[in-house]
């Protein structure tokens, strides 16, 4: 005797009629003896094999009663007035594409890979070809996928609820990579909202913003570069790093192109890593990156994301690290991305107090929430893991630490303890940190924190946020306030030029000269120096000499090897004709060659942590304009450094040396090949017995003018 038939009530049918039912896989697809499809203003409905014809039974869904054992995979074919036949595979029969496991780890916030489980994802499921489309919208009513696959229309596919961790889910079979998509959130007052997706590891070319379906087909080459990365301590290794904004280093340059370009330039600067300005894809590109709408896809500007794992592994085949700018602080208001994602305020702190960035006109994560942080902290590891970059520098992260960063009393709201500490983003730092330390030994974690917060580069098992690297701001602005001023005037700044080294030891440093310091009406670093033109190469000189020499890892934003003179502008190349002119050139044969002597003297690199690695021989001869120190490595093998910033030479310079003999000069910023004077001394200078400067041994020479001495002992 043939089962009652159990029709759903009109109020679930007309919700799935509308795509507003939470679950409509349990209404439509298979069950048991009974299939349901959904075809509005179809004139009839059958299924292949078998050709059972179905009943509407309300507001478009139609149903057919099979024999249970011949319900395995079948073809909807759908009959319109005035229409050709419609046939589709049906995308409610299928079961979830995620798994316990996953859930459970989604809805603890843990779950570290969830680029795997989340987005869009083709695949292969019941042997069928297809994409798994899954988007995380907690507070959503229903939710639909909508793309070039169905006329950006989501009636025929509502996703369904999977339960209480506010993950909804569908796999449409017969589409694949390249498909474009966005999500249809229905909020909770009624509006239908078009997202892209979070999770979306590829968006179309701005100004479009839909995301693409993709999949990597790439095959890595640099598993020699990897294993020597993971037995290797970075911090005892140097580390000189290229700053590049990739649109406007050589415009028109895509992925691909721009890695032969960036490999023979990188050979002649001599640079041990290239530093990118944010990758992921942004919407406006005057954000140079920094304002993020698709955390997970590499910006289309220049290519697939497969064009970018090429760039990075031509690089790391060639013998160059690669570092990647990471923005968890801020996102854009944009309403079509994370903004109001699911109607109400999810990836943002729903108090505009902690959850708007007054400074930059944007959104403020919601650190605690622990959906929220699992974004955060997997999407770090999604650019080391699937990428193979070597480091995250983390931008403005004294933006996240405080809650009354830029704001006023009445502003901002104090923490459960009565303080001023973002205790959420603090646990997010040191999890990020951690996770990524753990999982891909060898990186390198690095803060742009602008304050005197304590314990940065600290362990997180010592209350530290776990940082490997934090930039020197406070160097920074101290140098370039001191190489601003006339040489005439210097004396009276001498301490901006040595107070550094009071407290080089106690975070792990990296001495940035980045892309912030030559933009909005700062000048160029050239442009900054005062005198001639050949005397602010020489004061450029110097100061690289100097940046170099001192205790703590390099960073050199684009352009500055050469002197460009002009502002940095992301609306154009950098000035490459500047080095027709034998000046520049010069400047930058300087660096290249400065960069090799760095790389080949363990003393200038392998205790940049350790106040074992520096002393003094003389650091207070204001009047003179001069500093000379020593720096060793952890054999105790000197180079002792001579920089004198007047605009006159140093004669007759009585300079203290660990130890009788002679000293070569390996280095001369003032040598007429790199465009100085070249005042020095020959070459060599002879040391003789006797104390000087604290010193058992003295040699008399001569420091040039606006020019850095290095010498070693022969």
């Amino acid at each position: 005797m043939p089962a009652e038939r159990s029709f759903p009530s009109d109020d679930v049918l007309a919700a799935v009629g509308t795509g507003t039912y939470h679950d409509p896989h349990s209404v439509l697809g298979r069950h048991a003896n009974v299939i349901r499809v959904l075809r509005p203003l179809a004139a009839s409905v059958r299924v292949d094999p078998g050709g059972h014809t179905f009943e509407h039974i309300g507001h478009g869904v139609w149903e057919s009663t099979v024999e249970a054992a011949k319900t395995g995979r079948y073809t909807i074919v759908a009959t319109y007035t005035d229409a050709p036949e419609w046939r589709e595979d049906d995308p409610y029969r299928f079961t979830p594409t995620l798994g316990e496991l996953d859930l459970h780890l989604i809805g603890e916030g843990r779950h570290e890979q969830l680029w795997n489980v989340l987005g869009s994802r083709a695949v292969v499921h019941d042997n069928i070809e297809g994409v798994a489309f899954s988007v995380w919208a907690p507070r959503a009513r229903a939710v639909r996928v909508i793309g070039d696959f169905n006329g950006w229309k989501g009636d025929l596919h509502s996703m369904r609820s999977l339960g209480g961790g506010g993950v909804w889910e569908i796999f449409v079979p017969g589409i694949g990579v390249g498909s474009a998509y966005k999500f249809e959130i229905l909020s909770q007052d009624g509006e239908w909202l078009r997202k892209a997706d979070p999770m979306a590891r590829q968006a179309e070319v701005p100004p479009a913003t839909a995301s693409i379906v993709t999949a990597s087909s790439y095959s890595w080459g640099d598993s020699a570069w990897l294993n020597q990365r993971s037995t290797t301590n970075a911090h005892e290794r140097p580390l000189s790093v290229y700053e590049v904004h990739l649109g406007s280093w050589i415009p028109g340059l895509g992925y691909r192109e721009a890695a032969e370009e960036l490999i023979a330039y990188l050979g002649t600067t001599g640079f041990t890593h290239v530093e990118f300005m944010p990758l992921a894809e942004h919407p406006y590109a005057p954000s140079w990156g920094y304002q993020v709408t698709g955390y997970y896809a590499p910006t289309s500007r220049f290519g697939t994301p497969d064009d970018l794992r090429y760039l990075i592994d031509r690089l790391h085949q060639a013998g160059y690290g690669v570092l990647l700018d990471w923005v968890p602080g801020h996102f854009p208001k944009d309403e079509w991305a994370l903004a109001k994602f699911d109607g109400q305020p999810l990836y943002e702190h729903p108090d505009p107090r902690r959850g708007e960035q007054p400074d930059w006109g944007t959104l403020v994560f919601d650190f605690g929430n622990p959906g929220v942080r699992n974004f955060l902290v997997a999407n770090a590891l999604y650019w080391l893991e699937e990428f193979h970059v070597d480091g995250l520098r983390v931008d403005a992260v004294a933006s996240m630490l405080y809650l009354d960063y830029s704001r006023n009393d009445g502003e901002w709201v104090p923490n459960i303890n009565g303080g001023r500490e973002n205790l959420e983003a603090i646990a997010l730092l040191q999890e990020v940190t951690a996770t990524a330390y753990r999982r891909t030994p060898g990186i390198l974690m690095i803060a742009e924190e602008s304050t005197s917060w304590g314990g940065v580069t600290a362990p997180t098992d010592r209350g530290g946020l776990g940082f490997g690297l934090k930039w020197n701001m406070g160097w920074m602005n101290d140098t370039l306030r001191y190489i601003e001023h006339d040489p005439m005037h210097r004396s009276y700044h001498h301490n901006d030029l040595t107070f550094s080294l009071a407290y080089a030891w106690s975070e792990n440093f990296m001495l940035p000269i980045s892309h912030d310091e030559v933009v909005h009406g700062k000048g160029s670093l050239l442009a900054k120096m005062p005198g001639d033109h050949w005397q602010k190469l020489a004061n450029v000189r110097a100061y690289l000499s100097y940046m170099w020499a001192h205790p703590g890892k390099k960073l050199l934003f684009m352009g500055q090897e050469f002197g460009q003179l002009s502002e940095w502008s992301q609306e154009r190349g950098l000035d490459w004709w500047m080095l027709d002119q034998p000046a520049h050139q010069q400047l930058m044969h300087m660096v290249g060659e400065l960069n090799r002597l760095y790389r080949n003297t363990p003393s200038l690199w392998e205790l940049d942590d350790s106040p074992a690695g520096f002393e003094w021989i003389r650091g207070d001869d204001s009047s003179r304009n001069t500093v000379t120190f020593i720096r060793r490595d952890r054999a105790g093998n000197p180079l002792v450094v001579a920089i004198n910033f007047s605009g006159v030479p140093q004669g007759d310079y009585q300079l203290g040396l660990p130890s009788v003999g002679t000293w070569v000069e390996v280095h001369n910023s003032d040598a007429s090949v790199y465009g100085g004077s070249g005042v020095g001394n020959l070459g060599r200078v002879d040391a003789v017995a006797g104390p000087c400067d604290g010193q058992p041994a003295s040699a008399v020479i001569t420091v040039p003018p606006l020019g850095a001495l290095f010498l070693r002992p022969e």
